[in-house]
């Protein structure tokens, strides 16, 4: 009889289902119902700068795919691309709570404080 091994740790797996959950807040954050404006500024700078980030390495993944054999685009296509519009859509979906609490609680978009302040 074959011994059942059991699961090893998929790091890999648990970043991408973490990265496509629109709940998942980052450690820390709390809920946006709960904060103060301060909060709300520091936690929108954050996830401004994230999605900036994801944009810029999807664009970059794209621009790489040019170069790429119709099957090494089909691959990334259907593996790396899916991941990172996942995980941008996400930090895209926590900024928009962030900047509604922010409108909610000052009655600007932008807020009167810079966004640069620790929660």
């Amino acid at each position: 009889m074959r011994k059942v091994e059991p699961k090893k740790p998929r790091p890999d797996v648990d970043a991408a289902v973490r990265g496509g959950d629109w709940t998942q807040a980052m450690d820390g954050e709390g809920l946006p119902e709960n904060s103060t404006l301060e909060h709300a500024l520091y936690w929108r700078q954050i996830y401004t700068e994230i999605l900036a980030m994801e944009e810029k390495v999807l664009a970059r993944i794209r621009q790489l795919m040019t170069t790429q054999s119709a099957e090494g685009r089909r691959e990334v296509e259907l593996t790396n691309v899916p991941v990172v519009v996942a995980q941008a859509e996400r930090f895209r979906q926590r900024l928009s709570y962030w900047e509604a609490r922010v409108v909610q609680l000052d009655g600007h978009p932008h807020g009167h404080l810079d966004g640069h302040l620790e929660p």
